[in-house]
């Protein structure tokens, strides 16, 4: 008796049912197989197409960080600025003009809540005065000492304010 070699096909055709024709039974095992090649293909494109939405995110998530930080070393900058301008020297204004309308669009905000209620998030209470009789307005912001900034709605610096009520 002669032995024949192992067949692969025969391998591919157990795993599908037995037609009889061993031609419908090869197509039927390769078209198994490339269905599950396409299954796998379309999951790791799905995977894929996720793991970029996330890169993205994080890409511009700290981009702003970092445009945020250096808005943060802008501060003293922009309180010199003030300090200026509270002791006569008028030339600083456009400067501060400048740089506020160069960075409000991308992100700053200026925080100057004079005669707006008081809110702890954004507003650093140093000094409370009574409020009048018959006031029922609650908490009121009626002088700021020093101007506050957020940058992309993330408080850089609370304004340090003095609060009726």
């Amino acid at each position: 008796m002669s032995e024949e070699p192992p067949d692969d096909s025969s391998e591919i055709a157990a795993e599908e049912p037995d037609t009889g024709d061993p031609v419908l039974d090869v197509m039927a095992a390769l078209e198994a197989e490339r269905d599950g090649h396409l299954l796998d293909l379309q999951r790791m494109t799905a995977e894929f197409a996720n793991y970029r939405k996330q890169a993205d995110r994080r890409t511009v998530e700290i981009g702003g960080r970092v445009r945020g930080d250096l808005a943060e070393k802008l501060l003293p900058v922009f309180d010199a600025c003030d300090l200026a301008l509270d002791h006569g020297a008028h030339d600083v204004a456009p400067i501060r003009a400048s740089l506020v309308q160069a960075l409000e669009p991308v992100g700053l905000e200026v925080l100057d809540p004079v005669d707006e209620p008081f809110d702890p998030n954004r507003h650093d209470a140093v000094l409370h005065e009574p409020a009048a009789d018959g006031d029922d307005t609650g908490q009121v912001v009626v002088e700021v000492l020093r101007r506050g900034y957020a940058w992309e709605g993330r408080v850089l610096r609370p304004a340090m304010v003095r609060v009726r009520g």
